[in-house]
């Protein structure tokens, strides 16, 4: 028996049809997500065909350089992914590279941890370990980041009063923004949190069921998951508290003061 079954192209098509039967609910109920159904299908389509063909060539030249290439590449969609998730961003270059730094920063060690200390591939930096574990880190890592930054931002900015209240009674900057950065640290984690309480018991996650389908030991699947979640988990966490402190410092200075003019408008 063949440890995996291979997916045609008809296989594929069959698959969309709900997704063709949301569309044309939003059709009759006047929802108008068919298009953003339609188009966000398309491009998931595209771009993984594309990232396969990306992929089977860095995996097949096995170069430090293109691997190191891809993984850059990834760190730049994805900062640029929590700066577009933010309703208020700080202004210039910090907007966009102070989150996507932090989670780099995060990813990139926690990577290298697994890849060194754990998985341990020969070259340690095998694409074929390296891009996909990297790609799940930093993704959630990038989740738990943005919302972090946005629940900051945005708590700083409707809480300015009782703030800069605090800072004129004597308090440190830090101790007048504690409640919006706790509110904040608290809402980057809670993705990671909610996903590892309801791993297992809710749902079978994708690499761990994608494992057991190309016939993997259902036990070597489970450790293998056991080992990204904890891994992701530590990231996230990493990334929140880099990112939001981060943020707190730079919209604040060294004579306590509140400095929110470095935030741009609100999105629209």
């Amino acid at each position: 028996m063949s440890p995996y079954i291979p997916l045609t192209t008809v296989d594929l098509a069959l698959a969309a049809i709900f997704l063709v039967l949301n569309a044309l609910f939003s059709i009759l109920l006047q929802l108008r997500l068919e298009r953003q159904l339609v188009v966000s299908a398309l491009r998931l389509v595209v771009q993984l065909l594309l990232v396969g063909l990306v992929l089977k060539t860095i995996f097949t030249l096995a170069s430090p350089w293109l691997t190191l290439l891809a993984a850059s590449v990834m760190v730049a969609f994805a900062g640029r992914e929590i700066w577009a998730r933010q309703d208020r961003r700080l202004q210039g270059l910090w907007g966009i590279g102070l989150g996507g730094g932090a989670m780099m920063l995060a990813g990139t060690l926690i990577t290298v941890f697994a890849l060194t200390a754990q998985i341990r591939p020969e070259p340690w930096w095998s694409p074929q370990f390296a891009l996909p574990l990297f790609g799940m880190i930093l993704g959630n890592t990038m989740t738990g980041v943005s919302l972090g930054l946005d629940t900051l931002h945005t708590a700083m900015h409707r809480e300015r009063a009782a703030i800069e209240a605090k800072l004129l009674l004597g308090s440190t900057r830090w101790e007048a923004v504690s409640t919006s950065l706790r509110q904040a640290v608290r809402s980057g984690f809670t993705p990671i949190i909610n996903s590892m309480a309801a791993t297992g018991v809710v749902s079978l996650p994708g690499m761990m069921t994608g494992q057991i389908l190309s016939g993997v030991d259902p036990q070597e699947a489970v450790k293998y998951q056991i080992l990204i979640t904890l891994l992701i988990g530590g990231a996230t966490g990493l990334g929140v508290l880099a990112a939001t402190l981060a943020s707190v410092w730079r919209l604040t200075d060294r004579r306590d003061r509140l400095r929110l003019d470095r935030l741009a408008p609100p999105s629209s």
